[in-house]
C-alpha cells in the first residue's frame, strides 16, 4: 500500500540537500545521520525486491478487510523492473558503499520527451526505455571519465552520483515534427553536468559505436569561456563563490553551485546541441557540445543580484535562490518551427523569459522579466504582509502549450498569537495576458507586467514547520499529468506528493516507500497515444523499479492537506522490524512481485474504476456477484433453474448499454487475461499456440454464455424489454473475438510465410522481418498499456490479444499513427507488402463479424437505431487512413510489376468494400434515430467516388498492361473480355452503393447497352435512382435521341428527368400522346427566358446536337406547335389556350416590328431577346416616334387585362405620349382661322394620333385579346365625377385636361378620341362631344 499525509511533524535534519537538480536532475544525497535510523516503515510502496516480509506489511489489518477493495483504487501500480544489469550494478553498490557510508549515491531520472529513464550508480550512467516491458531491456551503459569524477572536491566517493544532472538530447526530433509513437528512441545523445565542479560530459550519440565516446569539459579557474577538446581535463581547484544561506536560525557560509541544466539540440548541425546551466550566485552558463569539444562561456545578464533586508531580523536575504530553476517554453522542440527557442527563469522574485537563436553565431538575449513577489498581490505575490517573514519561489513548471505556468511557493511566517513560526507550501499559477507579443525588437515592454494570475494561490500546506533552506531548495515541482491540473512535489529525501484540486479543495495523495526501497528519484508523465490527453504520473524510485500512479488513485486517495512538511519527516513511514532493514544487504537479487496486472482479473470493481467506467451501486455489485454465481453452476451442471427470477429481482434488467450487467459479464469473458502469459515476453509470444488456445477458449466460454442467456430466458428479455445496446453490446464481443481469432490465424500465415522466404516476390524483402501487422499489435497494445496503467507489466502483444473488447483501437491507430507503420522512407516495395498486410487485417476483421453475424443472426436484437462497431467513426477513420495511402501507392506503382500492381489492387478493392459497408451502416442507424446525418452522407459520398473512380482506373491500366504485347483483329475482343473480368467486383461493390459514375463508365467502356438497362431497371428513382443519372449523362453529352429512346422503356422516371428540360419534354409527351402537356410545355417554352429557352439543333448526326438560344422565328413556330398540339389534344378550354397562343404571336409579330423600326434611329439591338410586353412599351414611349407610339397600343391590345391594370400608369403615359405627338394648338387656329367643315375637320383630325389611338383601343374595329379598354381607363370622365379634381387620370377625357394646349383646344381634342371611337360617324361623335 502506500502511506496518505498525516499530521506527524517532528523532522530530522538535513546535511546536504544544496545539490538540488532540475529536470531530470536528481535528488540530492540524504546525510549519513540517516544511516542511524533503525527501523523501517511498517507501511509504504510494496517493494517487489524485497523479502517475504516486506510483503506482509502490506497486507491490510482485519479491521480494513472489508475495505480492501477500496484500498486497492488507491494503491500505485507496478510499471517494470530495472535492467538486469542496472540490478547488478546496484546490489554491487550498496554492498559495497552503503554499510560504510550510510548513504546510496544513486541518482536518476526520467526524459519526458524520449522516455529515457536513467540511473547513475558508481562511475556508470546506464540509460533505457522504462516504457518497454521487456525484463531484458536494452540498457545503455556509459562509463564517466575518471578525470571528471575526481576532479575538484569530488573525489571517487560515493556520494559523487547525487551531483550529476543529466540531460537528454533526442536526435530524432530535430527531423521529424511528431514524435515515434510505441517505439523506442534510437538516436540521443547525452550531456551532464556537476553541480559542484561545473564538469560537463557530452556522448554526442550513444546509440552508435562512434558517438558513445565522453569529451570532457573542466572549468578554467577565473575564467568566464573555455574550449576542451577531450576528456583529460586540468586538475586545477578552483575555490567555490560563497554566499550567505538560511539554516532556520541564522545565515551560514556555503559555496554556490549550479541549480538547474537544460539541453537543446542545434538545428542543421550533426551531433550538435546547446546546454543552459544557472547558478546560485545569479550566473547562467552556456555550453556548446560538439564532436570535437565543449565551449563553454557565462552569459551578460543585465542585472545583478542585489542584497535586501529583512524587516525583522536585519538579515540580508538570500542570494542563493537569484537563479532557481531553467525550463523550456515548449518541451518538444520542431525544427521546422524555426532555429531559435525560448526559456524561463526562475530568480528569487520575478520569471525572465530568454530567447537563444540556434544559429552558428549563438546569441542569447533577454525578452522580458515579470515580477512575481512584489508591492502588487494582484499580479503575483504581495510581500511584507503582517506576519510574513520571506518568499521562495521553489520551482517553475510550464505546460505543453507554453503558456501557463507553475511555481511552487514556500512562505516564513510568524504566528502573532502564538508567537510561533511555520513555513507555508503553495502553487501559483500564472499566464499570458491576453494579446501579449514579445520579440526581441519590442526592448520597451520587456520589464512590463507579461503575466497575470490564471487563479488564486493554492495553498497545498498551510501550516508546515519551519525547514533549512537546503530542504526547501530541495524540492522540485513536475505537472502535467493525471488528473488534470494536478501536479507532483518532489522532496530532496525521496517522497513524491500529487496535489491536486478537486471539488473545490486541494487534495494530496502522497507516494512513499519504506526506508529499504531508497528514494524517489524523479517523476515525469506516461506518454499518451492522445495529444490532447495527459497520461498517468509515473514514478522512478531508487531500487523499487518504475511505479505509476493511477487517476483514480490521486482522486480516492487524496487527503486534506495536513499541518506537515512534503518531506519524507514525519510521515507514517516509521518505525518497523530491524529484521527487515537486515534483509536489505542479501535480498537485491530477489525476482519482483507482478501484482498489477493480476488485479485486473481479480475483481471487476477495480477495472471499472481504473478505466472510467462511471461508478456502480452496490445493487449492481450484487447483481454481478450473482450473475458470476449462476453462471459457474451453469457450466458446472448445465441446469439455471429460478436463475431467470434472482436475477431479475435482483435489477440485472434495469440498465441497458455497456453498463448492464450481462454486458460487463460478456466483456470479462472477451477480456480475461491469461496468467501463464506473463512468463514469456517478447516476439516469440505470438508464435506460441497458447495464444490461439486462449483465444478458442474464451469463444467457447463465451457461446456458452450465450446459451445461458437463452435458457434462462435472459435473452428474451433483454431483446423486448430494453433497447437492445445491452445484447448488442454481447453479441458484438462474440465478433470482435471471432475477427481476433481470424487475426492471429492470419498473424501465424504471414509469419510463417516471412520465416520460409514466402511465395510472393516481394515477401522477403530486407530489413522489414517484423511485418506491418506484428508492428501494429504492438503499438496497440502499447496505447492499452499506457492508458490502463494496470497493464504497464504486460508485454504489448499479450495484451493486444487479451483486450477483445477494445478493438476499435486497433483502427484509432490506423488512423493516427499509420505513418509510423509504414514510413515513407521504407523502400517502395516494403511500402506495398505492408500496405497489403494492414489492408488485409481490416478486411478479415470486417468480414469475420459481419460473417459472425450472419450466423448468429437470430441472437440479435432489432437492428433499429443501432450502430454496429465497426461502421463507428473511429474504425471509418482507419478504414480511409489505410485507403488513402494504398491509393497513393498505386499510383506511383505504374513501373513495378504487373503481379504486385494487382495485388495492391485486390487489397484495396476489398477495404473499399467493408468501408463504404461500414459508412452505410452508420448512415442508416443515423436515420432510423432520426439525427442529422447530412454530413456523414456528404463525407460518404465524396469517399465513395474517390475510391470507386481510383479503382477503375487501375482495373483499365491494368487490362491495358495485360493485352500491351498483343495484335490482331482479336485483341479488342479480349480487353474487352478482360475489362468485363476486372470490373465485375468492382461494379458490384458500386451497385450495392448507388456508384453510378462507376457504373455508367462501365457500360460506356463496355457499350452493352443491355447491362445499361438492365442496371437502370435495379435503381429507379425520381431523384436518386441510376435511370435519373443515365439521362442527366446523356443529356449533358447532346445524345437526346438516346435519351427519348430510353423513354420508351422508363416513361415515367423520364418524364420526372425532363419536367427541367422543356426542350426535350414537348418531345416525350408527343410520344405518350399527352397532347395538352406538350402544348403547354411548348407555349411556356417559347416565352421562356432562362437557359431553358435553349433548343436543340440537329447538325445531321446523332450525336452531334446543340443547344442555341431561340430566334423570335424559332418562337413563333413553338407557338405554332402548341397551338396544333392544344387542338389535337381538345380538352375543355382548349378555346381559351388557343386564343392565347394567338396573343402571344401577335405580340411577337409586334416585337418584330418595334425592333425594326427602333433600329432605324437606335444602334442594332439582339433580336433573339426576347422582350416583356412592358418592355417592349417601354421601347416605345421612349422612341418618341409616331409610329412607334401607336404600336404601344398595340401590345396594350394583346395583354391580358390583368396586364393592364397592373401597368395602368404605362397606360396613361402612352395616352400622354399620343397627345404630344401633334401640334394641336396650330390645328385650333387653323380650323378657327380657315373656317373647316365637318369633312376637312375629319381628314385633318384623322391624320392625328389621337384619333388612332382612340379607334384601335375603342373603335368599332378594334381586336383586343380579353376584355376592353372601357374597363381599365375610360374614354370619357362620368359627368358626375367632372367636379372631382382628385381624380385626374381616370379617363382618357381626363388626361386629355392635363395637356397644354387643353384650355384652346381641348374641344378640338375631345373630338379626335369621339371620331376615333365611331368611326366615321360624325355626327355621332359630334353628339357625344362636349359642350364649350
Amino acid at each position: 500500500m502506500f502511506s496518505p499525509a498525516t499530521r506527524k511533524s517532528h523532522f530530522p535534519s538535513h546535511k546536504d540537500p544544496n545539490l538540488r537538480p532540475d529536470p531530470p536532475s536528481t535528488p540530492l544525497s540524504e546525510s549519513q545521520n540517516q544511516s542511524s535510523i533503525t527501523n523501517r516503515p511498517s507501511t509504504g510502496t510494496p517493494a517487489p525486491w524485497a523479502s517475504r516480509l516486506s510483503v506482509l506489511a502490506r497486507i491490510p489489518s482485519s479491521k480494513n478487510t472489508k475495505k480492501g477493495s477500496d484500498a486497492d483504487r488507491i494503491e500505485p501500480v507496478y510499471v517494470g523492473e530495472f535492467p538486469q544489469v542496472v540490478r547488478n550494478a546496484q546490489a554491487s553498490f550498496l554492498q559495497r558503499s552503503a554499510p560504510v557510508t550510510g548513504d546510496a549515491g544513486i541518482s536518476g531520472g526520467i526524459d519526458r520527451g524520449s522516455s529515457l529513464s536513467w540511473i547513475i550508480c558508481g562511475n556508470k550512467l546506464f540509460l533505457w526505455t522504462y516504457l518497454s516491458s521487456a525484463v531484458s531491456k536494452k540498457c545503455v551503459v556509459l562509463e564517466l571519465p575518471f578525470t571528471a569524477i575526481e576532479s575538484r572536491d569530488i573525489s571517487t566517493k560515493s556520494s559523487h552520483g547525487n551531483s550529476w544532472m543529466v540531460c537528454v538530447v533526442n536526435w530524432d526530433t530535430t527531423f521529424r515534427s511528431t514524435e515515434k509513437v510505441g517505439l523506442e528512441c534510437d538516436s540521443a545523445g547525452i550531456v551532464i553536468c556537476n553541480q559542484k565542479t561545473q564538469a560537463v560530459i557530452y556522448w554526442p550519440d550513444i546509440y552508435s559505436e562512434d558517438g558513445n565516446t565522453p569529451i570532457v569539459s573542466l572549468p578554467a579557474l577565473d575564467d568566464e569561456s573555455q574550449v576542451t577538446h577531450s576528456f583529460r581535463g586540468g586538475k586545477t581547484k578552483a575555490n567555490p563563490r560563497e554566499q550567505r544561506n538560511w539554516n532556520g536560525n541564522g545565515y551560514v557560509v556555503k559555496p554556490s553551485f549550479l541549480n538547474s541544466f537544460i539541453a537543446s539540440p542545434i538545428p542543421g548541425a550533426s551531433h550538435e546541441c546547446i546546454a543552459l546551466a544557472c547558478h546560485s550566485n545569479g550566473e547562467l552558463w552556456y555550453f556548446r557540445c560538439t564532436s570535437s569539444g565543449i565551449y563553454r562561456k557565462k552569459v551578460s545578464h543585465g542585472s545583478s543580484a542585489t542584497s535586501t533586508r529583512d524587516s525583522d531580523n536585519e538579515h540580508p536575504s538570500m542570494t542563493k535562490g537569484y537563479a532557481r530553476s531553467l525550463v523550456w517554453r515548449y518541451h518538444h522542440f520542431v525544427v521546422s518551427e524555426g532555429s531559435s527557442r525560448q526559456f524561463f527563469l526562475l530568480t528569487n522574485n520575478a520569471v525572465e523569459c530568454w530567447n537563444i537563436q540556434l544559429t552558428p553565431d549563438i546569441n542569447i538575449s533577454e525578452l522580458w522579466s515579470n515580477e512575481i513577489v512584489g508591492a502588487d498581490g494582484d499580479s503575483g505575490i504581495k510581500k511584507d504582509l503582517a506576519g510574513q517573514k520571506h518568499v521562495w519561489l521553489l520551482d517553475l513548471q510550464v505546460d505543453d502549450r507554453g503558456r501557463e505556468f507553475t511555481i511552487l511557493v514556500a512562505t516564513f511566517c510568524n504566528d502573532r498569537i502564538s508567537s510561533s513560526s511555520y513555513t507555508q507550501y503553495s502553487l501559483l499559477t500564472m499566464q499570458y495576458k491576453s494579446g501579449q507579443n514579445f520579440s526581441l525588437e519590442n526592448a520597451d515592454t520587456r520589464h512590463g507586467k507579461v503575466l497575470e494570475k490564471k487563479t488564486p494561490m493554492q495553498v497545498i500546506i498551510p501550516k508546515a514547520r519551519v525547514e533549512d533552506e537546503d530542504i526547501l531548495f530541495a524540492m522540485r515541482l513536475r505537472v502535467g499529468g493525471k488528473p488534470s491540473g494536478s501536479s507532483i512535489i518532489l522532496s530532496g529525501d525521496g517522497t513524491a506528493t500529487v496535489t491536486n484540486y478537486w471539488r473545490g479543495s486541494i487534495r494530496l495523495y502522497h507516494f512513499d516507500l519504506p526506508w529499504d526501497a531508497g528514494k524517489v528519484l524523479d517523476a515525469s508523465v506516461l506518454p499518451s497515444k492522445e495529444d490532447s490527453e495527459e497520461g498517468a504520473w509515473v514514478v522512478l524510485t531508487e531500487k523499487a523499479g518504475i511505479w505509476a500512479i493511477p487517476e483514480k488513485a490521486v482522486l480516492l486517495g487524496g487527503v486534506e492537506p495536513p499541518e506537515r512538511s512534503l518531506s519524507r519527516k514525519g510521515s507514517s513511514n516509521e518505525g518497523a522490524a530491524e529484521e527487515e532493514k537486515r534483509s536489505l544487504a542479501f535480498g537485491g537479487n530477489i525476482a519482483p512481485r507482478r501484482a498489477s496486472s493480476e488485479a485486473w482479473d481479480a475483481g471487476n470493481m477495480q477495472r471499472a474504476v481504473l478505466t472510467g467506467v462511471v461508478h456502480r451501486s452496490a445493487q449492481d455489485e450484487e447483481s454481478e456477484a450473482l450473475l458470476g454465481r449462476l453462471f459457474h453452476d451453469f457450466l458446472l451442471s448445465g441446469q439455471v433453474e429460478g436463475s431467470f427470477e434472482k436475477l431479475r429481482n435482483s435489477g440485472a434488467f434495469e440498465k441497458d448499454g455497456e453498463t448492464n450487467v450481462f454486458a460487463r459479464a460478456s466483456k470479462s469473458i472477451v477480456d480475461t487475461l491469461a496468467k501463464h502469459w506473463t512468463t514469456t515476453r517478447g516476439a516469440e509470444i505470438v508464435s506460441m499456440a497458447v495464444v490461439s488456445s486462449q483465444l478458442l477458449d474464451k469463444q467457447q466460454k463465451h457461446q456458452r454464455f450465450l446459451q445461458f442467456l437463452a435458457l434462462s430466458k435472459c435473452h428474451e428479455e433483454l431483446s423486448s424489454r430494453q433497447t437492445g445496446h445491452s445484447l448488442q453490446t454481447i453479441m458484438e464481443h462474440g465478433e470482435k473475438l471471432a475477427g481476433m481469432i481470424q487475426l492471429r490465424d492470419l498473424h501465424n500465415m504471414l509469419s510463417q510465410n516471412r520465416s520460409d522466404g514466402g511465395s510472393s516476390p516481394y515477401s522477403g524483402a530486407p530489413n522489414d522481418m517484423s511485418g506491418s501487422l506484428w508492428d501494429l499489435i504492438q503499438l496497440v497494445g502499447e496505447k492499452a498499456r499506457r492508458n490502463t496503467v494496470l497493464l504497464m507489466d504486460r508485454d504489448n502483444a499479450e495484451v493486444f490479444y487479451s483486450k477483445v473488447s477494445d478493438l476499435e483501437e486497433l483502427f484509432y491507430c490506423l488512423s493516427h499513427h499509420l505513418q509510423h507503420i509504414i514510413g515513407r522512407e521504407q523502400s517502395f516495395i516494403i511500402q506495398i507488402r505492408r500496405a497489403c498486410e494492414i489492408s488485409n487485417t481490416c478486411t478479415t476483421l470486417i468480414r469475420t463479424a459481419i460473417q459472425y453475424k450472419n450466423v448468429h443472426q437470430t441472437w440479435y436484437p432489432s437492428p433499429d437505431g443501432l450502430t454496429p462497431w465497426y461502421c463507428q467513426p473511429v474504425v471509418r477513420s482507419g478504414f480511409w487512413s489505410v485507403a488513402s495511402l494504398i491509393l497513393e501507392l498505386l499510383k506511383e506503382a505504374m513501373e513495378f510489376d504487373l503481379s504486385m500492381k494487382s495485388d495492391l489492387f485486390s487489397h484495396m478493392e476489398g477495404l473499399t468494400d467493408v468501408m463504404l459497408e461500414a459508412y452505410a451502416g452508420a448512415i442508416t442507424a443515423k436515420i432510423e434515430r432520426e439525427e442529422e446525418h447530412k454530413g456523414l452522407l456528404d463525407e460518404y459520398w465524396k469517399r465513395r467516388d474517390a475510391l470507386l473512380d481510383s479503382l477503375y482506373q487501375q482495373v483499365k491500366f491494368l487490362v491495358e498492361a495485360r493485352h500491351q504485347d498483343s495484335d490482331g483483329i482479336d485483341v479488342v475482343e479480349l480487353k474487352e473480355a478482360s475489362l468485363r473480368e476486372l470490373s465485375s467486383p468492382l461494379l458490384s461493390i458500386a451497385r450495392r452503393h448507388e456508384g453510378y459514375q462507376t457504373q455508367w463508365n462501365i457500360c460506356c467502356d463496355l457499350n452493352d447497352t443491355g447491362l445499361l438497362r438492365s442496371l437502370m431497371r435495379e435503381s429507379m428513382g425520381p431523384k436518386g435512382g441510376f435511370s435519373y443519372f443515365v439521362f442527366k449523362q446523356l443529356y449533358e453529352m447532346h445524345q437526346y435521341a438516346k435519351l427519348l429512346r430510353l423513354g420508351e422503356e422508363f416513361q415515367e422516371e423520364l418524364s420526372v428527368f425532363l419536367n427541367q428540360h422543356n426542350d426535350l419534354l414537348w418531345l416525350h409527351e408527343t410520344f405518350l400522346n399527352h397532347f395538352s402537356s406538350a402544348s403547354e410545355t411548348l407555349h411556356a417554352l417559347a416565352l421562356s427566358q432562362d437557359d431553358g429557352s435553349a433548343l436543340v439543333i440537329d447538325e445531321g448526326s446523332e450525336s452531334n446536337h446543340t443547344k442555341c438560344e431561340p430566334s423570335l422565328a424559332d418562337r413563333r413556330r413553338l407557338l405554332n406547335l402548341s397551338k396544333i398540339a392544344a387542338m389535337a389534344g381538345m380538352d375543355s378550354g382548349f378555346e381559351m389556350k388557343t386564343r392565347r397562343i394567338e396573343a402571344d404571336l401577335h405580340i411577337l409579330k409586334l416585337q418584330e416590328e418595334i425592333l425594326k423600326l427602333y433600329h432605324d434611329n437606335k444602334e442594332k439591338q439582339d433580336t433573339t431577346l426576347l422582350l416583356t410586353p412592358g418592355e417592349l412599351i417601354e421601347m416605345c414611349l421612349k422612341s418618341k416616334n409616331r409610329e412607334l407610339s401607336l404600336r404601344a397600343f398595340d401590345v396594350f391590345a394583346w395583354t391580358s387585362s390583368s396586364f393592364q391594370r397592373s401597368n395602368k400608369s404605362l397606360l396613361e403615359e402612352c395616352w400622354k405620349n399620343a397627345a404630344g405627338q401633334d401640334d394641336w394648338a396650330s390645328l385650333y387656329q387653323a380650323s378657327t382661322a380657315e373656317g373647316w367643315s365637318d369633312e376637312e375637320s375629319l381628314r385633318f383630325l384623322r391624320g392625328t394620333l389621337l384619333f388612332q389611338a382612340s379607334n384601335r383601343c375603342y373603335g368599332p374595329d378594334a381586336q383586343i385579346y380579353e376584355g376592353g379598354f372601357d374597363e381599365v381607363l375610360p374614354l370619357r370622365q362620368d359627368v358626375d365625377l367632372v367636379s372631382s379634381l382628385n381624380d385626374v387620370g381616370s379617363s382618357v377625357e381626363r388626361i386629355l385636361m392635363q395637356h397644354k394646349d387643353f384650355p384652346e383646344a381641348g374641344k378640338l381634342m375631345l373630338t379626335t378620341i369621339m371620331l376615333g371611337q365611331f368611326g366615321n360617324d360624325v355626327d355621332e361623335a359630334e353628339n357625344a362631344s362636349p359642350m364649350e
